[in-house]
């Protein structure tokens, strides 16, 4: 979703302008997918959408696969049937699939083909939305960060090193999606090209690339493009659809039932009257909508993006949105208004029924649960786990993380990066300590510190993390993680470093277990527990509450929940009923500063201190 900071007010207004006025409504939307005939597909003829030939109204909402459990999937759609929709659109993460260039995963959460094949069964049309460039609050805007192991990586162009690498990526994904469209029997009946490209606009020849690249790998259906109001005209590609033209039919291809929030700010609401109210206003112009989002989920790991401008501002983990469905998957009052307004509008033609409620759910209305006070078992310093576990990088000079000679070459793309150098007696968010002191921050906005004195010499340590990488906006190119030049004390740069990279991964999770624990809080530590679930676990809603706790990560069973971080919003985090198991469920959790000796199970989310938009 665009996050240039355009009023929703505004863009709706402008798009309501252009809608030509009709209100002939009609209730093929409900038609069942084996009803139709499968030649002519999703096809445009003057200012209306028509499906096989018939009047067609898309009345879609976004849920994005890789942010929700996919034994979640199935109830996620049945509501989006309950409220009345008709299509899921969602986007595909390239830098999740190729993670390492030339290695490709479509497993587990990243299964597209399964949830493609699950829309069908449930009775929704796709239009999906593959990139390589998805923005979505995700870091990079969904593009692999090896990509900027190139110096003069230009991303979202047709430089060479950009398009070899889109083409190997689409060789992989493009088959797989093939046989899922709608004039070959499965759901999806329109592909978006690109993402907004309007706003980036930095190669004329770009648009025309992602195209010709859709359709020369066996892409059929409908091709659409979508903007905002200032990007219309430069995001637009020749035999694409733009959602917004005259003598065309008019959609608002993202209309934002809520907002996503950034750690430091409010957590954002979006008025459901309101919300509604504008909503009927589009349908009544006759209008097709997609609601983004439906479902927002859950950025796990540490995949969130960040705002760029007027500063950094990296997001949190949830992606609740304040959207129809809760970041559970929970009924909202949004969800029940929209349903209302839906068969108000739509009415309820015989023999066709209304979609029931999906009452199958696996959220807290249903069954929450509370695994009480969690005591945490044992602590081990960073410090004295590093040389058992990590093998530093000798450098003379300082290395970003994606050019880290790691990875079997592709770099580093997230988590933490240790850098540490000699001096004798001073850049994302970096700590820095002097042995295992900790003497400050470093970041956007402070560059100095001042070192204590002493005698001899001390370990200069500078922690550095990926906070995650702006996914909006012209400076793409810039967004390596790390030291990026050198570390000047005294005006001297220093040389000689040992680089950690501390990625999180499951392997440095195991090693930790097996080492010596203390029961002392420490700082800068790894803290180990367990909890007790039964085989009820995957229909319940849990969340962890870490009070008293700074800031860090939290991995269950292996599986990284993502960031907490005590300046907020966000104070709990989502902990999916699906990824517990009977019996004993291991915790990890990295503080970067002093860890406390529990954590709070509850039953209800507490997404922070409530900021009421517009």
């Amino acid at each position: 979703t665009g996050t240039w900071g355009v009023a929703r007010f505004w863009n709706v207004i402008w798009l309501l302008i252009c809608f030509s006025i009709h209100a002939r409504f009609n209730w093929s939307h409900l038609l069942p997918l084996q009803m139709w005939g499968r030649s002519l597909g999703l096809q445009t003829k003057d200012s209306l959408f028509q499906l096989e030939g018939h009047p067609f109204r898309i009345f879609g909402g976004s849920v994005h696969y890789f942010r929700v459990p996919r034994e979640y999937w199935r109830d996620r759609m049945m509501k989006m049937k309950a409220c009345g929709l008709n299509t899921l659109t969602t986007y595909v993460p390239w830098n999740l699939h190729e993670a390492a260039r030339g290695k490709f995963d479509f497993s587990g959460i990243l299964d597209l083909e399964t949830f493609l094949a699950t829309a069908a069964e449930v009775g929704l049309w796709v239009i999906l939305r593959p990139g390589p460039y998805i923005c979505s609050e995700w870091d990079l805007g969904g593009l692999p960060s090896w990509l900027l192991r190139d110096p003069a990586m230009r991303l979202r162009t047709t430089y060479k090193g950009f398009t070899e690498a889109v083409n190997a990526y689409f060789d992989h994904l493009i088959p797989k999606v093939v046989s899922h469209q709608y004039k070959k029997g499965g759901p999806i009946i329109a592909v978006q090209v690109e993402n907004e490209y309007g706003s980036y606009a930095k190669d004329p020849n770009y648009m025309t690339y992602v195209k010709t690249a859709l359709l020369e790998r066996g892409i059929v259906e409908l091709l659409m493009t979508s903007d905002n109001k200032d990007g219309l005209s430069s995001g637009f590609v020749e035999g694409g659809r733009w959602l917004c033209i005259k003598n065309q039919p008019r959609m608002v291809m993202e209309y934002w039932t809520g907002w996503f929030d950034s750690w430091g700010g409010p957590h954002n609401i979006f008025d459901a009257d309101e919300m509604v109210n504008t909503v009927h206003s589009i349908l009544k112009a006759g209008a097709s909508i997609n609601l983004y989002m439906f479902h927002g989920g859950t950025n796990f790991g540490f995949m969130n993006g960040a705002l760029g401008f007027p500063n950094y501002k990296p997001d949190i983990t949830s992606y609740d949105y304040d959207a129809v469905l809760t970041e559970a998957g929970d009924y909202t009052n949004k969800f029940f208004k929209l349903r209302q307004l839906f068969s108000k509008i739509i009415g309820n033609p015989n023999p066709l029924r209304w979609p029931a409620l999906y009452e199958r759910s696996f959220n807290a209305s249903h069954a929450g649960a509370s695994y009480g006070t969690i005591q945490l078992q044992h602590y081990v310093s960073l410090w004295d786990l590093l040389p058992s576990v990590v093998e530093p990088i000798k450098s003379e000079v300082p290395v970003n993380m994606e050019s880290l000679q790691v990875n079997d070459g592709n770099g580093q793309s997230y988590g933490y990066t240790l850098y540490e150098t000699a001096i004798k007696v001073s850049l994302a968010l970096s700590q820095v300590f002097i042995n295992t002191l900790f003497i400050g921050f470093l970041n956007y906005n402070t560059l100095e510190l001042t070192i204590p004195e002493g005698q001899g010499y001390r370990h200069l340590r500078i922690l550095v993390e990926n906070c995650g990488r702006v996914n909006y906006g012209l400076f793409l190119d810039a967004q390596r993680k790390g030291l990026i030049g050198d570390v000047f004390l005294n005006e001297t740069p220093l040389r000689n470093f040992k680089i950690y990279s501390l990625e999180m991964k499951p392997l440095f999770m195991e090693r930790f277990v097996g080492a010596s624990p203390t029961p002392t809080l420490l700082p800068m530590a790894l803290a180990h527990t367990s909890i007790a679930a039964d085989g009820r676990s995957v229909t319940r809603l849990c969340c962890l509450l870490l009070q008293g706790w700074e800031k860090g990560v939290v991995f269950v069973n292996g599986q990284n929940l993502g960031r907490y971080w005590k300046i907020g919003p966000q104070e709990t985090l989502y902990l999916p009923g699906t990824w517990l198991r009977p019996g004993d469920n291991e915790i990890i959790i990295f503080e970067e500063g002093t860890a406390s000796r529990i954590i709070q199970s509850v039953d209800l989310p507490y997404l922070g201190r409530i900021h009421y938009m517009y």
